[in-house]
């Protein structure tokens, strides 16, 4: 069975530390506007030691499914109310927009 929390975000970049499973982390998102841009995610460690740098926030896929060997201890994804394949846009995140950090139990 799975446990699914909602990561808290809203519609402007911010930066702020988080425990997903065990660890804590720090989050930087920011937003780039251009075409094909959008909501760029940055997984730290505590001191602010970048782990991972560039993650696009994209729907339908484990964001940290890729960066397995880093030991995350589940799957962070993006769903977007209405329509759950839709990019978050500026002004969605967190209100329509939502990212989930999944754990197995």
């Amino acid at each position: 069975m799975a446990t699914t929390f909602e990561v808290p975000l809203s519609p402007m970049p911010q930066r702020f530390l988080i425990t997903l499973g065990d660890t804590e982390y720090q989050l930087t998102l920011t937003y780039r506007d251009a075409p094909e841009a959008g909501w760029i995610l940055d997984i730290a460690d505590v001191d602010g030691n970048t782990m991972i740098a560039g993650i696009p926030l994209v729907t339908g896929a484990d964001l940290l499914e890729q960066y397995g060997y880093m030991g995350f201890a589940g799957a962070l994804t993006v769903a977007t109310d209405g329509d759950l394949d839709a990019a978050p846009t500026f002004h969605n995140l967190g209100t329509e927009a939502h990212l989930f950090f999944t754990v197995e139990d």
